[in-house]
């Protein structure tokens, strides 16, 4: 999220502005950035500048405390999402979305992890980001053989 201030006496606290949007979107929708400019950049129309726009640094984006996955499953998955979300480190309560998941990468950790035989469905994803409710609504896969069942023919009672 870009954002500028009215006047530069009102500081605006990146937390309470997070706070307030994340009362009024979906978890999915509040910004994972924040970067706060002087003014928007404009185009000769008037428009908003979309490619002078600055891109957001690693300071631009919500952290929480650092807490250590714990568990296997913790540890296979925060090393999943470091890899695709590009980040050092990934803690227990940290979020996919504040951390620069969008819905592309969301299939492709569902994809990913299916790979690694771990079992999720994204809507899990998109309903618990952090990474210990994520962990702990994952099931292994197991697969099961299951004889073939015999299906008799069914025979004709009159002819058509």
């Amino acid at each position: 999220a870009y954002f500028t201030q009215h006047s530069p006496d009102e500081a605006v606290e990146i937390e309470t502005l997070r706070m307030h949007l994340q009362a009024q979107l979906p978890a999915y929708m509040v910004p994972a950035a924040y970067v706060r400019l002087d003014a928007l950049p404009l185009t000769p129309n008037g428009k908003l500048d979309r490619k002078a726009l600055p891109a957001p640094d690693s300071n631009a984006y919500t952290t929480r405390l650092y807490e250590a996955p714990v568990g296997d499953m913790e540890i296979k998955l925060a090393a999943l999402w470091a890899e695709l979300l590009k980040v050092e480190r990934v803690g227990r309560h940290d979020h996919f979305f504040e951390l620069g998941g969008h819905s592309l990468l969301a299939v492709t950790l569902i994809e990913r992890m299916r790979k690694d035989n771990m079992e999720a469905d994204i809507r899990v994803l998109f309903g618990q980001p952090t990474l210990a409710l994520v962990a702990a609504a994952v099931g292994d896969v197991r697969h099961i053989d299951v004889p073939m069942t015999k299906i008799p023919a069914l025979t004709r009672r009159r002819s058509i």
